[in-house]
């Protein structure tokens, strides 16, 4: 990952890089792909979505693609995709370990 965002990503980073997997989006689909993926159980409110947008544009994570008025396109690049899947590998080790701990009780 890139050199601020060492180490694991928060819930919220994970569901927006997930949200631009298949797609470009404005933070407005964003929004909407991560409250409906989690069931309602994570809902991003604009400064946070906002933030993690920005942050992640200028780590190289997401590029910007399109501008029109105030509405942004952004685009997951490979490093994104990358820190994408260091995440979701972590979190699969993570719960393999839960899993054997608790089966081991």
């Amino acid at each position: 990952m890139g050199d601020k965002l060492r180490g694991q990503l928060t819930e919220s980073m994970f569901y927006v890089l997930m949200a631009f997997l298949r797609r470009d989006m404005c933070g407005t689909d964003v929004a909407e792909f991560v409250e409906r993926r989690t069931g309602g159980r994570l809902h991003m409110g604009p400064g946070t979505l906002y933030t993690l947008l920005a942050k992640f544009q200028e780590e190289g994570l997401l590029r910007e693609t399109q501008v029109e008025g105030r509405k942004r396109t952004y685009h997951l690049t490979e490093k994104g995709r990358r820190a994408y899947r260091e995440e979701l590998e972590r979190l699969r080790r993570c719960l393999s370990d839960g899993e054997e701990e608790w089966n081991s009780l």
